[in-house]
């Protein structure tokens, strides 16, 4: 597997800094990236659901994933991902492939997801084009399987397809289904032959005890010491209740205000003084009493989201 074996751990999904004209912060996103890895995340994936990826131009997810690689100036060892998956091919290799270029660990890569009756078929065959023209040999690629947001989901057939066909480029899968019976169906299948990340914080524990490598998600953003926590009780073999039932709060309070990339930026600069970033339409900020709604709510469950 290559140096794929030291993609493990907690990746926060990272939210984008936007100005307010909603043009990408780019000064703004390795200062973002070192809170992160400060605050215990191993790294973290660029432009993913919560980092608006889709609402980006190429030109501007270039610029961004360029950003981004400042952060390892002070943290040479923080991983990167770049979600680099669209609902064109070409644009979807072009993108992996500058990512790659670039010097990213790995790429997210989310199905087509216009045409949501594509058979599993048809995406082999997308995926295949992707990984032989944008690839290299050892780098890893993981399938984005988020089917609430896609509309099209990962099977287990086509994964393990995948995997067969392409054993050192095809490396495994966000799970962001929050599932807790396919999370187990993938350990059970797969055991540690293929990397899942679970993209659900309040199944963090549980996936991990199915042979997960660890989490990319977007309470990460605020929760990462909790995150890290967990994780870091798994490698000595027991799990922190404690950590986990703090996480599975803040995911229940986050649940209630989707979708996330506006609360998430709210509540960034209210408990740890970032700049109150913009989200891009059609995403709109938070109405003022919405925002004191949701801070009430955290606070009071979790304690504090400023641990």
């Amino acid at each position: 597997m290559g140096h794929q074996k030291n993609i493990c751990g907690v990746f926060a999904a990272a939210l984008t800094p936007l100005r307010p004209d909603f043009s990408p912060a780019l000064d703004d996103l390795p200062h973002f990236l070192d809170f992160l890895a400060f605050r215990g995340c191993h790294g973290a994936l660029i432009l993913g659901t919560t980092g608006e990826g889709p609402s980006f131009s190429p030109p501007e997810r270039n610029a961004l994933l360029q950003s981004a690689l400042a952060v390892r100036q002070v943290h040479p060892d923080f991983r990167l991902l770049a979600g680099t998956g669209t609902p064109s091919l070409e644009e979807t290799i072009e993108l992996t492939r500058a990512a790659f270029n670039l010097g990213f660990d790995g790429a997210v890569v989310l199905p087509p997801y216009y045409f949501r009756k594509a058979t599993d078929e048809g995406l082999f065959a997308w995926f295949s084009q992707v990984i032989q023209k944008a690839v290299p040999s050892e780098s890893p690629l993981f399938g984005y399987h988020i089917p609430s947001m896609t509309g099209v989901g990962l099977s287990l057939d086509l994964l393990a397809r995948l995997k067969d066909a392409f054993p050192t480029q095809f490396a495994g899968i966000k799970d962001s289904s929050a599932d807790p019976g396919f999370a187990r169906q993938l350990g059970h299948r797969f055991g540690r032959d293929l990397l899942v990340f679970s993209g659900t914080d309040s199944l963090f524990s549980h996936a991990l005890q199915n042979s997960a490598s660890g989490c990319i998600t977007a309470l990460a953003n605020l929760r990462s010491p909790d995150d890290r926590l967990v994780w870091d009780a798994h490698q000595k073999g027991i799990v922190d209740i404690v950590a986990q039932a703090r996480l599975d709060a803040a995911r229940a309070v986050m649940n209630r205000y989707p979708p996330n990339p506006p609360l998430y930026k709210a509540l960034l600069a209210r408990l740890h003084g970032f700049p109150r970033w913009a989200v891009r339409p059609p995403l709109i900020s938070l109405a003022a009493d919405i925002e004191e709604k949701a801070l009430s709510e955290a606070t009071s469950e979790v304690e504090t989201f400023a641990a």
